[in-house]
Order: C-alpha cells, then structure tokens, then sequence
C-alpha cells in the first residue's frame, strides 16, 4: 500500500494531465518545477564542475556516482534532479557528478552519449574506476546502458557498476506495458515517449543498440542494478532488460516496487518509499565498489 505521501504526489501528477505541457520548453519548466517540490539536503555541498558538463554534488570519500538524468533525452536539467541527489550523494557518503547533457530536439544522438561518455572519462582520470558507480533514471537508465556498451567498445575502464532507475531501454515502444500500464502510471504517456523517441533518434534508427541498448550486446558489462514500479509504463522494459542482461552473463538485480510509480526515488525527502529506495541504491553501490 502506498504511503499518504506518495499517494499526494500521484494526485498531482493526475491533475497535471489534465492541463499538461504542451511544447518542449513548457515541459522543461515544468520538470524543473516539480523537482522543486523536494527540499535538498542543506549538509550537502553543489559547486560547479571544472572541465566537463555538470555539477558536483556532496563531499564525501565514498564512491562517485557519475549521474545522467532522466527526461525523455529532452527535459530535465541540473536544476530537476539536484535535491534527489543530494540525498543519494549523503546516502553513499561519496560525491555525485550530475551530468548536464545536451538535450534534443536541439541535440539529438548521440549528443547525450557523447556527452555521457565524456563525463565518465573526465571522472576517471582522477578517480580509480573501481570507486565509480554510472547511474541514471528513465531515459537516463538507457543512456547508462548505452554508456556502458560504448566504453566497453572503446576498451575503456570500465566502473565498478552501472545503476538504471525506471529505464527506458527501448525506443522502438515494443514493451507490452506501454499499453497495458497506460491507466496506472501517473507520468508516463505513449503519446510523449513517441515524441520523445523521435526527437532523440533524430536520422538514427531506433533500433541502434546505441540508442535503445535492450537490443544491444551487453556481455562484459559490469554488474547492473536496476529498480522499477509496478505501476508504470516502463515496467517491462526494465524486466526485459534484466533477462538480456543475465543471458549475456551480466550480475543483475532487479527490484520491482509494487504500485510504485516511474521514477519515485525522485521524491527522496518527502515520500517514505523514495527514501528506502535511495537507502537500497546507495547500499547496492557500496558493495559493489566494495567488491
């Protein structure tokens, strides 16, 4: 059962559908607003970083977290996910490093990979790579994916994990949920992840392992954690992600929250189940740098 404050936050989010975003910078004010919603964690340091696109957020010893944010490849911004991490930054007793990618329509594949990419390589050239956790919600839980697969191609170093929150692995809509969850999920519409998938992709097929990962080989990758709600879209996009992984011989673990909705660790600080959720990622990223 939900808990009285999530359940507040789902009623929100029903009466922002009926008077919803209608064009791409409405929709990135909006997200940014409903990051408002969370109060940061004040103990917890945000200052800009040096020679890459983001901000460093906590200063911890722990790991670092290289963080790519979710929003469609569209919206979502620094400013949307800063109080979230404020809190899994505390969590893992590391530092985050919030990846400001460039977004589409204006920067369409491989733009957010690109920048993903080089994010990683700049923490690395500081950081020992076992130390170093990717991480990412929603389209950002892909684009960790797609990162992942693009450094092991690259004979990079890899991290110690990668970490997809509610992904969305498949740009081509082919998870069964997309329809079957369509009355349940409080923040996630087919109609948008079509414009959002068409943005993205731009010229590119989206069927690109590099733009919906689900498809790609991911042998060699790292160990994946990945977390989804019973009550969204993306459900089984998250599943069939876990099976491919594990056929391809990756360590994976899946937690489904039941009638959890997309992305509910997004309301750390004010939603019971976004708090243990955060606990259990932070807890999952020092084993796995532990190990």
């Amino acid at each position: 059962m939900r808990s009285e404050q999530l359940e507040s936050i789902v009623g929100l989010l029903r009466d922002r559908e009926e008077a919803g975003p209608t064009t791409v910078e409405e929709w990135r004010v909006a997200y940014d607003k409903l990051g408002s919603l969370v109060p940061p964690r004040e103990d917890v340091p945000v200052e800009p970083a040096d020679g890459v696109r983001g901000e460093w957020i906590g200063a911890g010893s722990g790991p670092v977290v290289v963080y790519v944010h979710g929003g469609g490849y569209c919206i979502g911004s620094l400013a949307s996910h800063r109080p979230m991490l404020t809190h899994l930054a505390a969590a893992t007793g590391g530092r985050v490093l919030a990846v400001d990618y460039r977004l589409a329509p204006e920067h369409p594949f491989p733009a957010a990979l690109d920048d993903a990419v080089a994010a990683y390589r700049h923490v690395i050239a500081e950081h020992d790579p076992r130390t170093v956790v990717i991480a990412g919600d929603s389209a950002g839980g892909g684009l960790t994916v797609a990162t992942l697969i693009a450094l092991r191609d690259a004979r990079d170093p890899l991290p110690a994990a990668g970490v997809c929150l509610s992904p969305w692995a498949d740009l081509t809509q082919s998870s069964a949920t997309i329809m079957s969850k369509a009355d349940v999920d409080p923040m996630v519409r087919a109609g948008d992840l079509d414009r959002w998938a068409a943005a993205y992709a731009g010229a590119a097929e989206r069927s690109r392992p590099e733009v919906s990962p689900i498809v790609g080989d991911l042998a060699g990758l790292p160990p994946l954690h990945i977390e989804v709600g019973t009550a969204e879209v993306l459900l089984d996009d998250a599943r069939r992600l876990a099976t491919r992984a594990r056929d391809h011989g990756v360590d994976v673990t899946l937690y489904e929250g039941e009638d959890l909705v997309h992305v509910w660790h997004f309301f750390a600080g004010i939603v019971p189940e976004a708090d243990v959720g955060v606990r259990r990622v932070a807890d999952f990223i020092g084993a796995a740098v532990a190990s």
